[in-house]
């Protein structure tokens, strides 16, 4: 082995405190918002807090969670997410899998008019009057059917296709395989990274949306989604300075919940499903981008 000279340790010192130095930094603001929500309101109030909470308590949580709208805005929020991300990459899949295809005569027109919509759209006055014209107002589908396929997601898919070997899919047709089942079982399978990155991109899209809620849902309840619902409650929190807490162990004791720390434990909430499920796409993620964002 050749042996390191004094160059080269002093190049590995400073990647490696370059690299502590952007792990703190990376890492402080999350967990200084985790100590902030963890700690007594009033107290925090005070400042001083790092990333560990001074007097330690789950008031902010209780009292996000403590409203009734919340456990039915969580269950529409999942099922929003897992409908849409499922749908939405299946759809935006098929139509790469189309336009990538040679003997697909207009792909190339198809393409463009792709590329057009991503930088000219109509507005949100024309928006709201076809979801309106459409019937989708207080419906469920209006979460799923106009985000369906994002031109974004089918060029990143595309171009990763690009990269497939046409022998893949002739020695399929040669077997008596159509198209739909050369999709279903080889092409999809071979673009696991890119359907792994563009599922994360979706989910978290759905996940965190709360306007559209706003613009075609807000007056039926039944519709409503964890971002709105946490949105109404720090809007509510904002306009009062505080918030009163009835512990429900005991119906005599008020306590009081500042708007920041509520905000603080909202962003916590908000944020760890998506924590959880990005350290099983990471590997997939990393992947897809480099060989099909980067490639497009």
């Amino acid at each position: 082995m050749k042996k390191k000279t004094v160059g080269d340790i002093a190049f590995e010192i400073f990647n490696y405190t370059l690299m502590i130095v952007l792990a703190i930094v990376t890492l402080y603001p999350f967990l200084h918002v985790l100590a902030v929500s963890l700690n007594d309101p009033y107290d925090a109030i005070k400042g001083g807090i790092t990333i560990f909470p001074r007097k330690f308590t789950l008031v902010n949580y209780i009292e996000t969670l403590n409203y009734p709208q919340i456990p039915w805005a969580v269950f529409i929020t999942v099922l929003r997410t897992v409908t849409g991300t499922v749908l939405g990459v299946l759809s935006s899949a098929m139509v790469a899998y189309v336009i990538n295809r040679k003997d697909f005569i207009a792909r190339k027109a198809v393409s463009i008019m792709f590329i057009i919509t991503m930088y000219v759209s109509g507005g949100l006055i024309p928006e709201y009057m076809l979801m309106r014209g459409l019937g989708l107002m207080n419906n469920f589908l209006v979460y799923i059917l106009p985000g369906l396929i994002s031109p974004f997601n089918v060029i990143v898919i595309k171009s990763y296709m690009e990269g497939i070997p046409a022998d893949v899919e002739e020695s399929a047709m040669i077997d008596g395989a159509n198209d739909f089942l050369i999709f279903w079982k080889i092409i999809l399978p071979l673009c696991a990274p890119v359907i792994a990155t563009i599922s994360l991109f979706i989910a978290v899209g759905h996940w965190n949306s709360w306007f559209d809620t706003y613009l075609y849902c807000s007056s039926e309840p039944k519709l409503t989604t964890l971002q709105y619902e946490l949105q109404k409650i720090l809007s509510n929190a904002a306009a009062s300075s505080q918030v009163d807490y009835y512990s429900n162990l005991d119906p005599n004791r008020t306590m009081k919940v500042t708007p920041h720390s509520l905000r603080m434990a909202m962003t916590i909430i908000v944020t760890l499903p998506i924590l959880f499920v990005y350290p099983f796409v990471q590997r997939y993620f990393i992947h897809g981008m480099t060989i099909g964002a980067v490639k497009s």
